[in-house]
């Protein structure tokens, strides 16, 4: 819905909402909603549907705008009297208007950030109290998939009339070394009683669990500072403490603190709140990168879309950890949250695992990306939505670069600058910790001045450009904002093997040779040359980590803006493809751009980023796999990924050659093989040693399946959750390459199959279904227990002329 200025303010800028005349029967008091749904949060409506063709593949084909409306009963004790309630809601999608006992109170439009609304003067104590919350997301406001709905948790706080403004603490270390450390904390104090108080406030300061919370005695601790607050007054206060030899917050041991906050009235504690923080210190260097603690921490990193995969936009802390062990195996320390504030539990989790975060704010300013994006809100909601963000995240230790935007028009307009300081200094008064960056994709914007208003600036897709940028800006530091945006399907491979960045098309696939891209992009292998000749380069954020929902280049709406190619001559390439397939819909729902695909199951890139990522590890890959009947005789290239400096590969005990990396070499290539069955071996070597071996084999044909669970025992909470991958072996148990079986989950116990998935961009099967193929080899399963259970779940896999399998889960 467009801007909409008679909602309530709930900040320094009136929401979008309902229009006036609207039938607004849902928010009554006194509705009937004993026939509505009832569910859990958070929820999207989106990913629950099934998937529309006639959709725009942009956005996933899944139905995820209109209006909706949630509605929740609450009862309120007597001793809620005098009491602050507030509602905060971590994420709504998207221009929320929330109803309190039928009465408009407030509401936000930007569907990504975090809002509050204080309800203290509308719930009545002692009674039945109505909250209802409508949503409106409108069609042609996404590039991507961004889901419908409560997405993100929904939290009623309740506080005494004397509080802390939780969203108001600040925690920073201003002085960090190995020996000493200064902790600052600035507390807010509010008196929303009737009358004049006398306040007083403490700091204490504790080493941290792994969940965040104080543990042991005070390190350290603040005198009561006494303040006599007036009705309404609101009261800073400023606090320096002082560790000796501080546990470091860092990406190889996240050592985390807790500020307990403790406010007093007549010797009687009125409110307390834990802030989690971490001791370090961090800085950007043009000629050295990035710097934690003293040291040179080069940026490993990936872009994420805010989607979990099968399970949409609905955020699931398991869900995310799960992606972020998945990243960290790889060897990723670094995050960018393209292109939106992310879910609070995701930065909770970065803090506690150890990954330093770029927090990316928005997509668009003033110029529209789509109709009706958030262009039309920039006007009147851009500064409470920098102040709202950085507020509530900038005590998380794991944020390192607040960045104000993403791929903007205004990069290459005289406005740009003026709209970018603007920003900026709105973000430094309110953390002038941290520097500012954007995602810059207009080559001229390095050169123009618009440079001049951030502290660190992130190309995207310019690794030829690294060099240039730094002899015109010396004191600027880079980076790569966004790299690569290569393009493959796990597991399919394409032949002919060409270095044509716009091949590799096979049906609605793109070959996992890893060598394709969109015109813009490049493989991986550029990025890293471009890094490797210009070290001062502070790193990079691979387009993507996981594929996401929507955007599913080189398949997005039809055939005329297939792959978005660059040249007549790859267009008409790509046109015989779609005529050969025979079709102008495209059925993609997903991208392809992901290290992972969208199950979270590795593709072959993800070999290649290790053995340079974790460069001390082991590590040998080998591609494609080596079930060809139908090219006995074709020559069939043969790729290497290894973090050993050469290797030889041998082919039924045949050697193949020996193979050494030379300068801006990062893959091993036998382009020359011909293909017959049998088994592929590499052997790696680390300066003449042998460092690591790997081998495909041909297999025999799918006779059973195999289950194995993430985690066999998960909390019976609703909410936690196994990932359980189903693989079609062999007799030997070994996956087979190509095979497409039809699925079938069947669940035994008090326990949930969430949904399914196998990765397949074209597959166009609900999430809900019981029922899936697997797409080649594999599948994905994700189960979870009924709250409460406390009786093992077994989970059971069956496919026709293929022996069963079956998982067994316990509660925790």
């Amino acid at each position: 819905m467009d801007f909409r200025p008679w909602l309530l303010k709930t900040s320094d800028a009136p929401p979008a909402g309902p229009a006036p005349g609207e039938d607004l029967v849902y928010a009554s008091r006194a509705f009937d909603d004993s026939g509505w749904r009832l569910l859990d949060l958070p929820h999207d409506w989106g990913v629950e549907s099934p998937f529309v063709q006639a959709l725009p593949g942009e956005t996933g084909k899944l139905p995820w705008h209109g209006v909706a409306w949630y509605r929740k009963r609450l009862h309120l004790t007597a001793a809620d009297a005098g009491r602050r309630i507030v509602l905060e809601v971590d994420g709504a999608l998207s221009n929320s208007a929330v109803f309190c006992n039928g009465r408009l109170v407030g509401g936000w439009a930007y569907g990504y950030m975090s809002f509050q609304v204080d309800l203290t003067g509308c719930l009545q104590a002692g009674a039945d109290n109505s909250l209802a919350i409508r949503l409106d997301n409108p069609a042609g406001s996404s590039r991507w998939y961004p889901g419908g709905g409560l997405y993100r948790h929904v939290w009623l706080t309740r506080t005494g009339a004397v509080h802390v403004l939780a969203d108001q603490q600040f925690v920073h270390t201003p002085e960090v070394s190995a020996e000493k450390a200064t902790v600052a904390v600035r507390s807010a104090v509010a008196n929303s009683s009737p009358g004049p108080v006398k306040a007083a406030v403490e700091v204490e300061i504790f080493r941290a669990d792994a969940q965040g919370r104080p543990v042991g005695a005070p390190l350290a601790r603040t005198r009561e500072l006494v303040h006599h607050l007036k009705p309404g007054a609101l009261q800073t206060f400023d606090f320096n403490l002082k560790l000796s030899r501080p546990a470091l917050w860092d990406v190889k041991s996240p050592h985390r603190h807790v500020a307990v906050t403790l406010v007093s009235q007549g010797g009687r504690l009125r409110d307390r709140v834990d802030t989690p923080f971490g001791i370090r210190q961090i800085a950007f260097k043009a000629d050295d990168g990035f710097h934690l603690n003293g040291r040179r921490v080069a940026l490993k990193g990936v872009c994420m879309h805010h989607d979990l995969g099968a399970l949409g936009a609905a955020f699931n802390v398991r869900a995310a950890e799960r992606q972020l062990e998945l990243l960290r195996e790889m060897g990723v320390n670094a995050l960018r949250t393209s292109h939106n504030p992310p879910a609070p539990e995701l930065l909770e989790l970065t803090d506690r695992m150890g990954f330093v975060v770029i927090n990316e704010l928005f997509d668009t300013w003033t110029q529209a990306k789509k109709p009706q994006d958030y262009h039309q809100h920039f006007p009147a909601w851009s500064e409470a939505d920098a102040r709202t963000w950085v507020r509530r995240d900038r005590n998380h230790p794991s944020v390192i670069l607040w960045s104000t935007g993403n791929e903007l028009h205004e990069l290459g307009m005289k406005m740009g600058p003026a709209v970018s300081n603007r920003l900026a200094n709105i973000v430094r008064s309110e953390d002038p910790t941290r520097l500012i960056t954007v995602g810059a994709h207009d080559v001229e914007s390095g050169f123009n001045g618009f440079q001049k208003t951030v502290g660190v600036f992130g190309y995207n897709y310019k690794p030829h450009e690294y060099a240039r940028f730094h002899r015109a800006n010396p004191t600027l530091p880079l980076y790569g904002s966004e790299t690569a945006s290569t393009v493959s399907s796990r597991g399919e491979y394409h032949f002919p093997v060409t270095d044509d960045k716009a091949g590799g098309l096979t049906g609605y696939h793109v070959s996992s040779y890893d060598l394709y891209s969109p015109w813009w992009a490049s493989s991986p292998d550029v990025e890293f040359r471009g890094q490797d000749q210009n070290r001062f380069v502070a790193g990079e954020f691979v387009w993507t980590g996981f594929d996401y929902l929507g955007e599913p280049t080189p398949f997005n709406d039809d055939a005329t803006n297939l792959f978005n190619f660059h040249t007549p001559e790859a267009r008409a390439r790509a046109a015989e493809e779609l005529a050969r397939l025979g079709t102008l819909q495209l059925p993609s729902r997903s991208s392809y751009f992901g290290i992972f695909d969208l199950a979270g199951f590795k593709k072959d890139r993800f070999w290649l980023y290790q053995s340079r990522w974790r460069p001390e590890l082991p590590s040998a890959h080998i591609l494609p796999h080596w079930n060809w009947p139908e090219r006995v005789g074709q020559v069939t290239p043969v790729h290497v990924y290894t973090s050993g400096d050469e290797a030889e590969l041998f082919l039924n005990g045949r050697s193949l050659g020996r193979r050494k990396k030379g300068d801006g070499e990062y893959r091993l290539r036998w382009n020359d093989v011909v293909y017959e069955p049998g088994e592929l071996t590499v052997v790696a070597y680390w300066k003449g040693q042998d460092w690591a071996r790997s081998r495909v084999v041909t297999t025999g044909p799918a006779q059973l399946l195999q289950l194995a669970a993430d985690r066999a025992e998960i909390r019976a909470d609703g909410r936690d959750l196994s990932f359980i991958t189903a693989t079609v072996v062999d007799q030997a148990g070994r996956a087979v390459p190509r095979s497409k079986p039809r699925l079938t989950f069947t669940i035994d116990g008090p326990g949930e199959l969430v949904a399914t998935d196998n990765g397949d961009p074209t597959d166009h099967t609900s999430f809900k279904s019981a029922q899936r193929h697997a797409f080649n080899a594999l599948a994905l399963a994700i189960v979870k227990f009924k709250p409460g259970a406390t009786q093992p779940v077994t989970l059971k896999v069956t496919a026709e002329g293929l022996a069963p399998a079956e998982v067994l889960l316990h509660p925790r």
